[in-house]
């Protein structure tokens, strides 16, 4: 959960921070400028949606109604998740295990 004033800075200088939205599982801090969503679950790591992405999809975000959908069709998303592998990193911590068991069990 890194912070994530680097990564909007710099789309802000370049002057994306209108047209792009960066969404993360990190944090923000007061200084962000732009769209931004974070502290989203680890949905990749359980396979979701969220892992099968490629750069030039595109993607609608309903802020009214918290939703973000993938905006590929529902049979080529289905084919892409049977192809893919959540890669899950190991870890050496109880607290971190016990916070994957939580999310896994949620989904």
């Amino acid at each position: 959960m890194r912070e994530m004033l680097y990564p909007t800075a710099a789309i802000s200088a370049i002057g994306l921070d209108k047209d792009v939205a960066l969404i993360t599982d990190g944090r923000f801090s007061g200084a962000t400028k732009g769209l931004s969503i974070g502290h989203v679950m680890p949905e990749a790591a359980l396979g979701g949606a969220i892992g099968i992405v490629k750069n030039g999809d595109r993607i609608k975000i309903d802020l009214a109604k918290k939703k973000i959908d993938l905006l590929v069709g529902e049979r080529e998303i289905k084919s892409m998740l049977k192809k893919f592998k959540p890669k899950m990193q190991k870890v050496n911590s109880k607290v971190l295990e016990s916070y994957r068991k939580r999310i896994a069990d949620e989904n």
